[in-house]
């Protein structure tokens, strides 16, 4: 403000020096010094002069800076103009202005660049009056539907007529679905269409994604299998590695001429050892063939508090050994259909694993309760042990996965396949310093 003030006043100075300069050559003129006045009339034309410059570059100056604002061309330099202090709040504006484009623009580089390097088709509409423009497609969506990069929705509409149709069936709004789709008169290709509609500082935007049911079930399969055959071989090489260096060493003895009371009792330990490896081994195997070979579940209707009981005194001579107290909280009667001997086996599972995870903790006990909603059925099994360590909570339902050294990791597995295979689901989670395993099991 002060700055503008100053700018106000100066122009003031001039106009007043005009005045002081045209009052003083009329004076001139009035008392015969002709030539005086006709001096003074002269630095009154030079003073308007200065001052029309001055204003012209003034306004000219603020006129361009506010142009190039306008139109968001922020390649102008004003840095010859900056010694005037006049322009200083103009000019600050000017720079916070640019620094915000180039952050802006830095921006939409990166989200450019990290979507056009995701996996997944996607294509952003604008809308446009009555009509949609394409606001960004991805490189993926391009190369992967063979699309040129085009800018108007009727463009795509020729190149991929079974996506655009579906999206204008459903009206440009959220769509969630399977589709399939025909690239270059090839065979049917299966997408999941995820479309979400979303209205931004006034303008309207409709985000299309695009995922390859194939690609996805290739790279699940391929890292399901990258951790199998990671657990496969650890526990091949656990096995095969001691069991190669002990025949190594009866290979050297056997080659002797006689053996000692000493080397026979060597002989003794090493069969020993190679035959308690080749039980781990295999139990192993015995497992991966019990995951493999699941039956399909033959259903019936039971009672839920007596299948309960049932895995409890089946527990019983456990928990009495352990000192642990199970308390079988549910009050309510419910008929559930499933597996028994599966369920059962279940059930077994996650209460020996509380048994393992309560066995150094002062407070002993495992409480299971249910809850029964619609047609839904939640058995949860509680126990007051210390949990499981963050970093492996992802890794407990995965195959032959153990942090016991005596535990063939399976039983978790083994638990979530038999509950999937009931159409439900079964999860971890902790509640109140409290380890909580979920059953979830649906009614037909």
């Amino acid at each position: 403000m002060f700055k503008a003030l100053k700018t106000y006043k100066l122009l003031f100075l001039r106009l007043i020096a005009i005045v002081v300069m045209i009052e003083i050559s009329i004076y001139f003129f009035k008392i015969g010094l002709i030539f005086t006045a006709v001096f003074g009339l002269f630095f009154v034309f030079l003073l308007i002069r200065e001052m029309y410059f001055y204003v012209r570059n003034f306004v000219m100056l603020y006129d361009k800076t506010i142009a190039s604002i306008l139109q968001n061309d922020f390649t102008s330099d004003f840095t010859k103009h900056k010694f005037n202090k006049s322009y200083d709040d103009l000019f600050l504006l000017y720079d916070n202005l640019k620094n915000k484009q180039n952050e802006e623009i830095s921006k939409d580089i990166i989200y450019r660049s990290i979507l056009n390097n995701i996996e997944t088709g996607i294509i952003i509409l604008q809308k446009q009056e009555e009509d949609w423009d394409i606001f960004l497609m991805n490189d993926y969506f391009s190369s992967h539907f063979n699309v040129p990069k085009v800018s108007k929705w009727k463009y795509l509409k020729n190149q991929l007529p079974s996506l655009c149709e579906i999206i204008e069936e459903g009206n440009f709004q959220e769509i969630k679905t399977a589709v399939e789709i025909r690239i270059n008169e090839q065979n049917m290709q299966t997408f999941v269409l995820q479309a979400s509609r979303t209205e931004i500082f006034e303008k309207d935007y409709f985000i299309v994604l695009l995922d390859s049911i194939q690609n996805v079930v290739e790279k699940k399969e391929k890292d399901a299998w990258v951790n199998l055959m990671k657990v496969i071989s650890h526990e091949l090489l656990n096995s095969i590695t001691p069991i190669r260096s002990i025949c190594q060493n009866l290979q050297d003895l056997v080659e002797q001429d006689s053996l000692s009371a000493e080397d026979l009792e060597d002989v003794k330990n090493s069969v020993e050892t190679m035959l308690r490896r080749s039980n781990h081994l295999q139990k192993f195997v015995e497992g991966y063939r019990k995951l493999a070979m699941l039956p399909s579940p033959k259903k019936e209707k039971l009672e839920l508090h007596h299948l309960i009981d049932i895995a409890i005194e089946i527990m019983n001579p456990l928990f009495r050994e352990n000192q642990i107290e199970v308390v079988n909280a549910i009050s309510f009667k419910r008929y559930i259909d499933v597996d028994p001997q599966q369920i059962e086996q279940v059930l077994i599972n996650l209460l020996t694993n509380c048994i393992y995870a309560v066995k150094d903790t002062a407070e002993k006990k495992i409480l299971i309760s249910a809850e029964a909603k619609e047609n839904r059925t939640f058995i949860k099994i509680t126990d007051s042990g210390n949990g499981i360590e963050t970093e492996i909570e992802n890794k407990i339902f995965l195959p032959f996965f153990t942090t016991r050294t005596e535990g063939a990791g399976i039983g978790l597995t083994l638990s979530k396949n038999i509950i999937e295979a009931h159409g439900g689901y079964i999860t971890y989670k902790r509640e109140n310093e409290k380890t909580i395993f979920e059953i979830c099991l649906l009614e037909d």
